[in-house]
């Protein structure tokens, strides 16, 4: 059972929705748990003839009414395992496992999608419950990250980590490719001629995106048109060399188009989901130094200083003078996907974890936070966060 606040379009939904469709195609029975209703992963999870429940809670809604439903809902359908996505579904899948009475027979994981987030930025039902999560971390069977960032951050928040795991993104490379065609109707679509460069933002318009930074990265350049597409984007107004879309469900398709990703994120990434996904569509990228970044990104693009906008108009910049550049690290970063950060190696280290559990720090050495077979892939995460 798998336990989530929503179904919108963040990394954390997408990368849930993944998972899931590749765990019914491998003849796996998982059971998604939306504490709100809708959403666009909603339509694309039911397709996939993936099991979804939703409690129809409000934002920011954690009640006792919600609990109980989740409570019946897991002593109904009995699961071996509960996955959860995010701060307020650990905390409600926690509470909920615990008013069922099958905390014994059931072992829950929690699930940290985020690095250094500014807690400041947020209401107080965030700061809340991601104090209440530190608080009754010690109660679960462990905390899975997607970034090692997220693990260090965490730890110092006051997360019980004796018992974590990093298990990265994966990305569908069927699904995010290079497609010519895409690129040619989009950018009929789009107004943009066949030889204009043109860069990519994917990203909800939030402060920690550092869009205030790309903004002013655009402006010091000639040359260049930035698409802008994610939630709220399309606040940005007209502003010169940016095309800013809003939320849209067809992003496979928009970055066909693209030469190059930016990724301007100022903190709290872990694990960039349009990082990943930019590669695999054989993009290079340009992103900040922030979460697990430089760890993903490796020689598919150039990684720069976060807030600094001189770095990233330069490294644009790099890009749009040297075709060849951006084909090398186009062709080299989707190939670290194919090899990496594949859904095939989400789904393995996942099923891992739901069927072998994870082994305190203490009890088991250096590798005692993942599979022996992992360890290596993973830097030696667990001498890094110690």
């Amino acid at each position: 059972m798998h336990v989530i606040t929503g179904l919108g379009t963040g990394g954390a939904e997408r990368m849930l929705g993944n998972l899931c469709i590749a765990q019914r195609a491998a003849g796996d029975d998982p059971l998604v748990v939306s504490l709100r209703p809708g959403g666009p992963q909603l339509d694309r999870l039911v397709e996939a003839s993936v099991r979804v429940e939703q409690l129809g809670l409000g934002v920011g809604a954690l009640s006792m009414v919600g609990m109980l439903r989740l409570a019946r809902l897991i002593r109904r359908e009995k699961p071996a395992v509960i996955q959860g996505w995010m701060y307020h579904a650990d905390l409600f899948a926690l509470i909920a496992l615990l008013l069922s009475r099958r905390r014994r027979r059931t072992r829950i994981y929690w699930g940290v999608r985020c690095s250094d987030v500014d807690l400041t930025k947020y209401g107080i039902p965030l700061r809340l419950a991601v104090r209440l999560c530190a608080l009754l971390s010690p109660f679960v069977d462990g905390v899975v990250a997607n970034s090692q960032a997220g693990i260090r951050v965490h730890r110092k928040l006051g997360y019980d980590m004796r018992r974590a795991r990093v298990i990265d993104n994966g990305f569908d490379t069927d699904i995010f490719r290079p497609d010519p065609s895409a690129r040619q109707s989009v950018r009929r679509e789009l107004g943009l001629s066949d030889e204009a460069f043109v860069v990519g933002s994917v990203a909800r318009f939030d402060e920690m995106k550092g869009f205030g930074t790309l903004l002013a990265a655009l402006a010091q350049m000639d040359g260049t048109v930035c698409v802008a597409v994610g939630k709220g984007t399309e606040v940005i107004g007209p502003v010169n060399g940016v095309l800013a879309l809003g939320e849209r469900g067809d992003v496979p398709r928009l970055m066909a188009a693209f030469d190059a990703l930016v990724s301007a994120s100022v903190y709290g990434e872990g694990f960039s989901n349009a990082i990943g996904e930019a590669m695999a569509a054989g993009l290079p990228v340009v992103a900040t130094d922030v979460g697990d970044a430089r760890r993903i990104v490796g020689e598919g693009g150039i990684v720069v200083a976060p807030r600094d906008a001189a770095a990233l108009s330069e490294a644009i910049a790099k890009l749009r003078d040297d075709p060849n550049l951006r084909q090398n690290m186009g062709e080299s970063g989707r190939a670290r996907i194919e090899a990496r950060f594949g859904v095939p190696q989400a789904l393995a280290r996942f099923s891992d974890l739901h069927r072998d559990g994870i082994v305190a720090e203490g009890e088991a050495g250096d590798a005692g936070c993942m599979p022996a077979n992992e360890a290596a892939a993973q830097e030696n995460v667990t001498k890094k966060i110690s």
